[in-house]
């Protein structure tokens, strides 16, 4: 009885308009071009949000990078990442499979399950630094009368809401939310200025040297999963496009949703660390919400408002992480899908905001330490996707994507070789890595504090082991 009742509760919220569909493929009589622009405005305002300003402020102060130095990291490095998410985005429309099923395609159904499970970690990962800073900026406002531990609640579930729904009443939120962001960071540019930027303050204090490659490689490695993060969801949220568009409008039409925001919220925030009084309020707790505090504290009440509306701005970003954190889950086990999607944003909320109370007097670390860490699996996640593409399906495997075997065990990859390619790129991310808690051999060449090249070994190596592997892989198995 009490089953047969939540099933038809529902269904009851399926006919009012909450998603139904989980990972199951979208066929392409389903599919339509309504959200083709708004996929643009959508990671548009996914990173026009409150959370991606701290990652600026860590160039000078972790880093010891100047502003000319931060401003050419975040630009390569980001170009970088999002040329990741772009390719990943064309397979949404191509197959009509969420990415963590399409995964299934390189490294086989067990391969997937690991992907599925360092993506929910991700997607939380990025939903609580989300919420912590959120509930930083909302407890600045109300001068500590609102406990953060309330705050982070209150931002979590206002997030929850939207991607309960679904795929349509995240692509619309997104489509316009990014509009009043915008005018309040170019309120925070104005501000800043009034206030005197010195942007060549911290070039006395830049190391030189290998001492200045770490660091530079090190902040990279941060900017580029802060792109690049997003790769395994990108599918996720073009899948419902029809099959005849154009890979590379799909390609551009999310790179730029990436580049332009990230690029002018990481440049404006490393801009405000040149500034004392901002760079005081950071101070060696890193307190975002201080430094926004601080930026609109001449604006009296009509600046408390504007930190308000930049602390729920993270619904915009933690909307798509629950979504497809509830999406990965689904991928985990066979009987996990009957489980509805709806259900499993409710779990991730409640993962992520736990999490989040649990670390909110560590942000800058926690933020630092998880940002670096994901730019590994991500590295050899895209590469095992990537070769998988170009090389097997469009030359080796007749067939290409046989889609519907997305959910056989039997008739999909093995996998052996993608697991182990993996396993050989994190092995090699593990002796490169440069972390506050771990120097690897090759991150110590840099000097006392290292240098991070963990994202980039950990591609190398995977993109060197894949293609023979999987080639034998094929010629035993058939598949």
């Amino acid at each position: 009885m009490e089953k047969s009742g939540l099933h038809r509760f529902f269904r009851k919220l399926f006919d009012h308009g909450v998603e139904a569909r989980g990972i199951e493929r979208v066929p392409e009589e389903e599919r339509d071009g309504t959200h083709t622009i708004g996929l643009l405005l959508l990671w548009w305002s996914v990173n026009s949000v409150v959370s991606t300003v701290p990652i600026g402020l860590l160039a000078q102060p972790f880093y010891g990078l100047s502003f000319k130095s931060a401003v050419a990291c975040i630009v390569t490095f980001t170009a970088i990442g999002a040329a990741c998410c772009g390719f990943i985005a064309t397979l949404g429309p191509k197959t009509g499979l969420r990415t963590m099923v399409i995964s299934r395609y390189s490294v086989g159904f067990v391969g997937a399950t690991i992907f599925a499970i360092f993506n929910i970690l991700t997607q939380l990962g990025f939903s609580c630094t989300a919420v912590i800073l959120g509930g930083q900026t909302l407890t600045n406002v109300s001068n500590g009368k609102l406990p953060l531990e309330a705050s982070i609640v209150l931002v979590g579930f206002t997030a929850l809401i939207l991607c309960f729904v679904g795929y349509n009443a995240v692509h619309y939120w997104e489509r316009y939310a990014w509009i009043v962001l915008m005018v309040f960071y170019c309120c925070i540019w104005a501000l800043a200025a009034k206030q005197g930027f010195d942007f060549t303050a911290q070039e006395a204090l830049q190391p030189t040297g290998l001492a200045y490659a770490g660091g530079f490689l090190s902040f990279g490695g941060i900017v580029f999963s802060s792109s690049a993060g997003w790769a395994p969801i990108c599918a996720d949220f073009c899948c419902r496009l029809p099959h005849r568009i154009s890979g590379v409008k799909v390609f551009f039409l999310t790179w730029f949703g990436l580049m332009v925001p990230l690029v002018f919220l990481e440049t404006m925030s490393a801009a405000l660390m040149t500034v004392p009084a901002y760079a005081n309020a950071f101070g060696a707790d890193g307190d975002v919400g201080a430094v926004l505090s601080q930026v609109f504290e001449p604006w009296g009440g009509g600046g408390k408002f504007i930190l308000v509306i930049l602390a729920f701005s993270i619904i915009c970003n933690c909307t798509p992480n629950t979504y497809s954190a509830a999406l990965s889950a689904q991928t985990l086990f066979p009987w996990f899908e009957k489980i509805p999607r709806a259900l499993w944003c409710v779990v991730m909320f409640v993962i992520y905001t736990v999490a989040a109370v649990a670390g909110r007097e560590h942000f800058s670390t926690l933020l630092s330490n998880f940002l670096s860490i994901l730019g590994y699996w991500i590295a050899f996640f895209i590469v095992v996707v990537a070769e998988e593409h170009y090389i097997f399906r469009s030359w080796i495997i007749d067939e290409g994507y046989d889609l519907d075997v997305y959910d056989s065990i039997t008739e999909l990859p093995v996998g052996i070789a993608g697991i182990f390619a993996c396993c050989c790129g994190a092995g090699l991310a593990a002796v490169s890595m440069a972390q506050v808690w771990y120097i690897g051999p090759l991150g110590k060449v840099f000097g006392e504090y290292g240098g991070d090249l963990g994202f980039e070994m950990s591609a190398a190596a995977t993109a060197i082991v894949y293609p023979p592997l999987r080639y034998l892989e094929y010629r035993i198995f058939d598949r």
